[in-house]
């Protein structure tokens, strides 16, 4: 017999019993269950699209039907001033009878921004509401003045109070003077009103004084300017009607008009400049002070640049779209439906109107379908394994028993016994491994018994070894932190006393001399007022005093010695700030826990690291740039927090002083940001731009008596002390951050009321 033909090499070629069982089973469920499912997701992506166009349709007719209802009101108004002008009914002599027909007229219709009239001759005359705070305002254009005014008007359309002039030529308008030439109606441009330019007049400022609540400003709008030639009696073209319609309620129109929960309408011109949308984003920014709309090529919205740049893309321009267009474009990974409809009517509007429905909107319940469609899969799969694996237990059973208490004894489980069964030959086997079992065990049975002793000894030991390292490690962190605050006591102490003394002997002999510098200096200008007497009285000295004059050149003399008192004095009140610096800094008097303000304990820290902060032989000046929000007081140990801020602001100027000067490394500069957070907590930060700190030393910052400073420049307590008076006497927090070559930023972060 060939050898090779047996080798047992072949046998881990071998298909498990329980696999041909289940098999099987989950393959046929999973497969019957998936093709269902399949063909369900199929049907219902069908109808999402045939229910997209459906709501994009009607969303197009309702935005069609809308403008045509809000852009005739211009018109139509246009059309009624031509007629009551043309038959002579309006009296261009009588200025302010047709302001209050113009009023009333204003006055009625809350989508009229301004409705007036412009003669040949440069008159004009119109009401409505452009100035935010002011309700109503009348305002008329003189002939050769050049000069408009805008009025406050009474509830009748009276004038009450000029509040504005300023030079404007109406026939510069290039709807008006369109409209003149061609001889019919037409829209202007649409325009964005900035009176930033305006000046408001006296009145106007009085009544800003009187009544602040009034709110009178400017506001910036879009507006659609709709201008109509008038003619008299006999034909004669006699000037213009002027309207400018409001555009902001389209977008407003557009926004309340659901098409889906996530879907967008918006309409622009040809040149793509957004004329309404229903996105959050507003259709105007700011481009060097002024109002302007954006383009949908770089609007605010992510969608809609989107969407225009697949028109781009597929139409080169947006003026070659004359007709219905549907196209579906793929944003953030989904579908989106898109439709864009020309919009037009016969006064020269020529627009685009676009609708997009997000395929999501209408997937929800064909997602659920198939989400239910994948449990059931799952359901029947684990149904099929379940029945798979009873079937494969009951049929292999026997042989796993036995292979499974071999391999048991095999890992030092003895205590295994197997089960007889029907079939004669496993019976013998498996007596002879109880057998077999049982002499395992007797053999273990000592070895086992003399172990257990032997670990009883280690646990023993082991647990008296814990409990006296507990035991030394929590004396020496108690130590520790007496040691630390002991010392900490003993600085804030001395430094306390210190500054005391300090302050108050430096402060009584400023005072006198910044008190007296007053009288010298009057006294002084006493002596020079009369010295230039006498010269103004002996135009010609003798010979000798003249010379002296020359000598001492007492012109020079009076100007510096005027700016020596005055630098004096600058020098004595710098002296008395430093003083009232340092005594605000130590807090003596507030050792207890109230309120306090964080920014003057920032402020006096700074005053007197002042000198710090300044140029030296090889390093830059130090800049300080302060990021304050809008603090209350804070309840808080004034004086700790004050040496917290002492220490990380001493430790930034530390790390910015190594740094070696080159043309290469920017300014170094102290940044010092506050803000009260959503949980009522203060949050401090003071960050550096020096070369950082490495991750192994900053995890041992907080350590009591840890420094990587030369002896005899720091102790290792500052951080400590800090940590301590933050979170211990605060219930607050205290952390590091630090990248390598970037900087350093500490951060404080304490309650407005700690509950001590």
């Amino acid at each position: 017999m060939n050898p090779r033909n047996t080798h047992p090499a072949k046998k881990t070629k071998s298909i498990p019993l329980r696999l041909i069982l289940v098999v099987p089973f989950v393959l046929q469920i999973f497969a019957a269950v998936g093709l269902v499912g399949y063909l369900s997701f199929k049907n219902g992506q069908q109808a999402v699209n045939d229910l997209a166009n459906q709501l994009i349709d009607k969303a197009s007719q309702q935005v069609d039907e809308h403008l045509a209802i809000y852009l005739a009101l211009p018109q139509q108004l246009s059309q009624l001033n031509a007629d009551v002008i043309s038959a002579g009914q309006l009296n261009f002599n009588n200025q302010r009878a047709n302001e209050q027909y113009l009023f009333r007229q204003a006055k009625a219709f809350k989508d009229i921004t301004y409705i007036g009239y412009v003669l040949t001759d440069g008159r004009e005359a119109g009401a409505g509401r452009w100035i935010n705070g002011v309700d109503l305002l009348v305002y008329e254009n003189l002939i050769g003045d050049g000069k408009a005014s805008e009025y406050v008007a009474d509830k009748q359309g009276n004038r009450v109070k000029l509040l504005q002039s300023y030079e404007f030529d109406p026939w510069t308008q290039q709807g008006s003077k369109d409209a003149a030439r061609l001889g019919k109606s037409i829209w202007g441009p649409i325009f964005t009103f900035d009176p930033g330019n305006l000046q408001i007049s006296e009145a106007g400022k009085a009544l800003q004084t009187q009544d602040p609540t009034s709110n009178i400003g400017f506001e910036y709008y879009v507006g659609l300017p709709a201008r109509s030639p008038i003619y008299d009696q006999n034909g004669k073209q006699l000037g213009i009607i002027a309207i400018d319609l409001l555009l902001t309620n389209i977008s407003e129109f557009l926004r309340n008009l659901k098409v889906s929960s996530s879907g967008q309408v918006f309409i622009i011109e040809r040149d793509g400049m957004l004329v309404g949308s229903s996105s959050k984003h507003s259709i105007l920014h700011k481009v060097n002070g002024k109002a302007e709309r954006f383009s949908i090529l770089k609007s605010p919205d992510p969608l809609i640049r989107s969407i225009a740049s697949e028109l781009q893309k597929r139409f080169k321009n947006f003026q070659s779209i004359q007709d219905n267009q549907e196209l579906n474009i793929t944003f953030n990974g989904k579908r989106q439906f898109v439709q864009v409809t020309p919009w037009r009517d016969k006064y020269g509007l020529d627009w685009l109107v676009v609708v997009t429905v997000p395929e999501s909107d209408f997937m929800a319940e064909i997602n659920a379908n198939t989400r239910t469609t994948i449990l059931l899969c799952l359901a029947a799969l684990a149904v099929a394994i379940l029945l798979g694996i009873y079937t494969a237990s009951w049929i292999t059973s026997p042989i796993l028993r036995l292979n499974q208490a071999s391999e048991a004894i095999a890992i030092g489980k003895l205590n295994q016994i197997v089960e007889e069964t029907k079939v004669n030959e496993l019976n013998i086997l498996a007596r002879s491994f109880n057998r077999m079992a049982q002499q395992l065990r007797d053999s273990f049975a000592a070895l086992e018994t003399t172990n257990q002793q032997l670990e009883q000894t280690n646990e023993v030991l082991e647990v008296r070894v814990t409990q006296r390292t507990e035991e030394l490690s929590q004396t020496l962190h108690e130590l520790q932190q007496m040691q630390t605050q002991l010392v900490h006591n003993e600085k804030m102490s001395a430094l306390g006393q210190m500054v005391a003394g300090i302050a108050h002997e430096i402060n009584n002999p400023v005072n006198f001399i910044h008190g007296n510098l007053t009288h010298v200096n009057q006294y002084t200008q006493d002596i020079l007022q009369l010295l230039e007497a006498y010269k103004q009285h002996y135009a010609n000295p003798p010979k000798s005093l003249q010379e002296l004059l020359d000598e001492i050149d007492i012109n020079f003399i009076s100007e510096d010695l005027t700016k020596i008192l005055q630098s004096m004095k600058v020098g004595t009140t710098r002296i008395r700030e430093i003083v009232l610096s340092l005594r605000s800094f130590s807090r003596l008097d507030e050792a207890e826990f109230k309120k306090a303000d964080i920014h003057e304990g920032i402020d006096n820290t700074l005053m007197i690291l002042q000198h710090r902060f300044q140029a030296k032989n090889n390093q830059q000046e130090i800049k300080v740039i302060k990021e304050y929000g809008q603090l209350p007081s804070v309840e808080c140990y004034a004086g700790q927090l004050n040496q917290v801020f002492m220490n990380l602001i001493a430790n930034a100027i530390d790390a910015l002083e190594e740094i070696e000067v080159t043309n290469n490394f920017p300014v170094p500069t102290i940044w010092i940001h506050t803000q009260l957070t959503d949980e009522n907590k203060v949050l401090i930060s003071i960050r550096d731009n020096g070369v950082g700190i490495p991750e192994n030393i900053r995890s041992k910052l907080f350590n009591p008596f840890f420094t990587t400073k030369a002896v005899g420049k720091g102790t290792g307590l500052g951080l400590s002390i800090s940590y301590q008076i933050v979170v211990e006497k605060h219930r607050g927090k205290l952390w590091c951050d630090s990248i390598l070559g970037q900087g350093t930023k500490f951060v404080i972060e304490i309650p407005l009321k700690p509950n001590l």
